[in-house]
């Protein structure tokens, strides 16, 4: 892999794992048109846990304030507006076991799908923002809990929609995203509940992968590894500033009209 490749992949990655179209489906159709199909998926979860930096640090005050809440509670001495912040960690916990139950048992075939269902998954993706904006768009307010709280059950429907989310083409933020509203979620706050989910859920696949370790230099190189790396976090900062703009203001349907065309082309063509 070369410098320039590297730096193409993680850009790809920063940007594509935050906006909803797919990171894991652009990287595979990227490597299959630079003929890389032989490099390792150690190194797509090594571009994740890249952007998961980059979650980390967008969100570093709620994941604090998390912790804080985590803290108090163990200690007996919760605050009496704790109580949104009990509930995230609980829905957090569930969403994480649901993902990593089907993780575990999708993980034996990912990486055999072939790229016309990848392309495939671009359309269903773009299907899944376009309902999900039109169910937020009539919704004026959430209907159950209030603006900033995710509930237990509204977690494990969100874990079920990023386990979805684990098949190359079908966009992890973006049915998280669409769970979390399907579910009743607020629009920002299902934004940060989708991405701090993301946090469990791509260290779970970087353990699974970490057998192919001893392999990831000598396929890929230690500086376009770097390069890629450093690419994915900087991009993926800017990817997640824009995308929680969008989130706010109900636009994730805009994405289909380049992930139609996008899957359209693929199957037809690759």
């Amino acid at each position: 892999m070369s410098n320039i490749q590297a730096f193409l992949l993680g850009l790809l990655q920063g940007i594509a794992e935050f906006l909803p179209i797919s990171s894991s489906g652009h990287l595979a159709v990227a490597k299959e048109l630079f003929s890389l199909s032989d490099i390792p998926l150690l190194f797509d979860i090594l571009l994740h846990l890249a952007t998961l930096a980059a979650v980390v640090v967008f969100f570093r005050k709620k994941i604090a304030a998390l912790f804080g809440v985590l803290f108090r509670w163990i200690r007996r001495r919760p605050l009496p507006d704790d109580k949104a912040g009990q509930s995230m960690i609980i829905a957090l916990v569930l969403g994480t076991a649901v993902t990593g139950v089907i993780g575990i048992a999708a993980s034996d075939f990912v990486e055999d799908i072939p790229v016309v269902c990848i392309c495939g998954g671009f359309i269903v993706t773009a299907l899944i923002l376009i309902l999900s904006s039109y169910l937020s768009a009539r919704r004026a307010a959430p209907p159950s809990a209030a603006a900033g709280t995710v509930t237990p059950v509204q977690g494990l429907l969100v874990g079920l929609a990023q386990g979805v989310g684990v098949l190359p083409g079908i966009s992890r933020s973006g049915s998280t995203i669409a769970g979390a509203l399907f579910a009743g979620v607020d629009r920002n706050t299902a934004g940060e509940f989708s991405f701090l989910l993301s946090i469990p859920a791509i260290l779970g696949a970087f353990i699974l992968e970490l057998k192919d370790i001893g392999d990831i230099a000598g396929a890929v190189g230690v500086l376009p590894l770097a390069i890629g790396c450093a690419t994915a976090f900087a991009s993926g900062l800017f990817a997640l500033a824009v995308l929680m703009k969008l989130i706010r203001r109900g636009n994730l349907a805009w994405f289909a009209v380049y992930l139609i065309p996008a899957g359209i082309a693929g199957i037809m063509f690759l």
